[in-house]
């Protein structure tokens, strides 16, 4: 069997079905994923947690995965159709050794993967097993264990996260304001989430593709693409809502629109979440990635925080928040973690409550609460193809000597009046360019000026 080893990414696996991920494949990948942790865990009986999306090549693909890891020796918890989130807390809450997650997150229709984590909800990155699953299942070697795995279910996970999460963040959702809120999950895994999300708030939703379906028939599940959120932002300002939330396809990102339709940015959302979280921890750690976002920063320090700046990647904030003590962190991707006796991952329903709570001491528009915030000017994300990546970092370092330099993922620039960072893609040719400025003259002017760098031809 061909294998297109471009699947094993930095952070998860995902490719096209059937051309790059099939029922053959993933069971394999099954194997080598309990050979990971049985080296880990040796003479152990391993329990390993299986859960998926409502993707259509989803739930053929968990069967052959659960037949791959019952053939290498360890026991099956199948926790049916789940989100991300809950698949984490299942195998956090329950004390599993680890678990696999069949889910191409926001990804086209086409797609699927596998999230994979340890005991705890810690992820399996690139260079902590995946490249080393990768290999074993290109060596292909695997012997059947001589007393298969057992196959047992866990149900009613969903409810038992949110109820466990409410507890270990001391929310009460009765008092949330009776706001009128517009949610879309595209169809995707928050639909189900959603629904234990408000169950015990007085908030008035008003759904939109709010029925599972794989075939993503309204738009793909991906907020982060502005035509992705029309629908959205057309529904609050004809329902004349409070604001509306937009799931990502496993559900393990939510993004928020005002009352406008106007998006929240996230490193204004991330501030707001970090100074809550150092209400309840004093003087904490709190972990964001390297992409620019410097009102983050501020909020941190406004309130007594210590900001600690991390490589871009979920994996790699959960593992610096784990080593530094960190009660949350976020990504300026939309990922928010926080940090409790059961693991270290996105918990929506603590992020969204959260949020709600704070907007309800407002006694103001959403877009009002946050217009303190909108203090620097972003150019988003944008990519370029490039033959040489290290060369062109090179020339940046040169043209901007005289400023602040870190060479945490790629490179980051820093003057009083714009900063920003240039980082490889991890999969592609390509640079990524986030840059900030203190006022839009300023952005722009900058960012067509590093732009001419970076697409400058040899």
């Amino acid at each position: 069997m061909s294998i297109d080893t471009s699947i094993f990414k930095a952070y998860d696996i995902r490719g096209l079905v059937p051309d790059q991920l099939n029922p053959e494949l993933i069971e394999k990948i099954g194997r080598a994923f309990v050979r990971l942790l049985q080296a880990e865990n040796p003479r152990k009986k391993l329990n390993i947690v299986i859960g998926h999306d409502m993707r259509l090549s989803s739930e053929s693909l968990k069967t052959s995965l659960v037949k791959g890891v019952i053939r290498a020796g360890a026991n099956v918890i199948d926790i049916g159709l789940a989100s991300t989130p809950t698949f984490y807390f299942a195998v956090g809450f329950y004390g599993y050794d680890g678990g696999l997650q069949v889910s191409a997150s926001h990804n086209p229709k086409d797609y699927n993967g596998l999230k994979l984590v340890r005991a705890k909800a810690v992820p399996v990155a690139g260079d902590s097993g995946i490249k080393q699953i990768r290999d074993w299942v290109v060596e292909n070697k695997f012997v059947d264990a001589p007393i298969p795995g057992k196959i047992s279910s866990l149900k009613n996970v969903a409810q038992q996260a949110y109820k466990e999460e409410i507890k270990a963040a001391k929310i009460d959702p009765k008092a949330i304001k009776p706001f009128k809120i517009v949610v879309d999950p595209a169809n995707a895994m928050g639909v189900i989430d959603l629904d234990f999300m408000f169950q015990d708030t007085p908030v008035k939703l008003i759904k939109l593709n709010d029925t599972l379906d794989g075939s993503f028939p309204s738009h793909q599940a991906d907020p982060l693409k502005p035509e992705n959120l029309e629908q959205l932002q057309r529904a609050v300002i004809k329902e004349r809502a409070d604001l509306g939330i937009a799931v990502d396809g496993d559900a393990d990102r939510y993004f928020l629109v005002d009352e406008k339709g106007q998006p929240l940015r996230q490193e204004i959302l991330r501030g707001i979440m970090a100074q809550l979280t150092l209400k309840d921890c004093p003087h904490a750690i709190i972990c964001y990635d390297i992409r620019p976002g410097k009102i983050t920063k501020d909020m941190i320090e406004e309130a007594g925080g210590i900001p600690s700046v991390t490589p871009v990647g979920h994996s790699l904030i959960k593992e610096q928040m784990i080593r530094e003590g960190a009660p949350f962190g976020g990504e300026s991707s939309g990922h928010y973690f926080y940090a409790f006796d059961f693991g270290v991952f996105e918990m929506p329903v603590v992020l969204i409550l959260k949020f709600l709570l704070w907007l309800s001491k407002q006694n103001k528009p959403f877009s009002q609460a946050i217009k303190p915030y909108q203090k620097y000017f972003n150019s988003g994300e944008i990519n370029s193809i490039v033959k040489d990546a290290p060369a062109i970092i090179k020339k940046l370092a040169k043209k901007y000597a005289d400023a602040d330099i870190s060479y945490l993922d790629g490179i980051t620039i820093t003057y009083p009046d714009f900063w920003f960072n240039v980082r490889p893609s991890n999969t592609e040719p390509k640079l990524r360019l986030n840059l900030e400025a203190i006022s839009p003259e300023i952005m722009r002017a900058k960012r067509d000026e590093v732009l001419s760098i970076i697409r400058q031809k040899n």
